[in-house]
C-alpha cells in the first residue's frame, strides 16, 4: 500500500499546476492533503472528480484558510471509514483533522496549527497536540495507528538547514520539539528516520531567497506510526523534486 501526503498550499492553485499529473503517476492508494485553503461551499460547487479516486474534504470555517482533504483509490471506498475532526470545536472549525479507519490501522491526515512568527498561536497549538494526543491514545486502543501531514514543527538539528539560527522560531521552539519527542517515545516511530537513518533531506522551502533552489529547507512533513507495525514498513521518502507547493510530497509504503 502506498500512502503519500502533500500540504498542497492552496487547493485551487496546486489544480493548476499538474496536481492530475501528479496522481497518474504516483498512484498513491491514499492521497492526504493539508493546506487546502477551500470553503465548504466552493468544494460543493466545484464537485471535484479525480478519475479512479473519490474525494473526501474537510475544510475550515474561515474561507482561505486551512483544511484537510483525502483522496481514496474508488475500489478502497468501500473498505474505509472517513470522519473529520476532534469532536472539539476550537480545532474542528479549522479543519485540521480526519480520520480513515482501514481494516489494521487508522490513518490520521493532520494540520497541525502553525505557532506564527511572533509565536502568538503557540499556546493554541500546544492545545491542539494534547487534544490529538488523547484522542489517538484512545484509537492505538482498538488498532494502530498512522499520524500524516504538515507537523509544522522539526524534530532535530538535523531536520533543518539552519538550526542555530532558528531555535526558538516558530517551528524549532523547545516546546513543540518536546511535544513530538514525548509522542515518538509513547510508542511510535518517525518513519523516515526509521527507515532511512540520518539521511539530510527536506519537505519544506520559503519562498523567500530562493530557499528551495539553494535547498535551504526544513523536514516538517511526516509518517509517524504505532510501533506495532514495524514489520509493514516497507519504505519511507521525499518527493523533493516534485514543485506546485512550497512543500514535498512526502511517502510511505506499506
Amino acid at each position: 500500500m502506498k500512502l503519500i501526503s502533500w500540504n498542497v498550499n492552496g487547493l485551487r492553485a496546486i489544480l493548476k499546476k499538474g496536481f492530475s499529473d501528479f496522481l497518474k503517476f504516483n498512484r498513491p492508494d491514499i492521497l492526504c492533503l493539508q493546506e487546502t485553503k477551500i470553503s465548504a461551499a466552493t468544494l460543493s460547487e466545484l464537485n471535484l472528480e479525480f478519475s479512479g479516486y473519490k474525494f473526501f474534504g474537510h475544510s475550515a470555517l474561515r474561507p482561505g484558510y486551512s483544511g484537510t482533504a483525502v483522496l481514496v483509490k474508488t475500489e478502497l471506498v468501500d473498505f474505509i471509514k472517513i470522519t473529520n475532526g476532534l469532536n472539539l470545536v476550537e480545532f474542528d472549525s479549522e479543519g485540521r483533522v480526519q480520520t480513515v479507519e482501514l481494516r489494521d490501522f487508522y490513518l490520521l491526515n493532520v494540520y497541525f496549527p502553525n505557532a506564527n512568527a511572533q509565536l502568538s498561536r503557540l499556546p493554541y497549538r500546544l492545545k491542539f497536540n494534547e487534544a490529538l494526543l488523547q484522542y489517538i491514545k484512545k484509537l492505538e486502543k482498538i488498532k494502530p495507528v498512522i499520524l500524516t501531514g504538515d507537523y509544522n514543527v522539526a524534530h532535530q538539528e538535523i531536520d533543518l538547514a539552519r538550526p542555530k539560527e532558528n531555535i526558538g522560531q516558530a517551528g524549532f521552539t523547545f516546546a513543540e520539539r518536546e511535544w513530538l519527542s514525548r509522542f515518538l517515545t509513547v510508542g511510535f516511530l518517525d518513519t523516515f528516520r526509521a527507515l532511512n537513518g540520518a539521511q539530510i533531506q527536506y519537505s519544506w522551502w520559503s519562498f523567500r531567497s530562493g530557499a528551495r533552489v539553494r535547498n535551504i529547507g526544513w523536514r516538517i512533513d511526516y509518517f509517524c506510526a504505532s510501533a506495532k507495525l514495524r514489520n509493514m514498513l516497507k519504505k519511507a521518502s521525499i518527493l523533493d523534486k516534485v514543485t506546485g507547493s512550497d512543500h514535498a510530497p512526502v511517502v510511505l509504503e506499506l
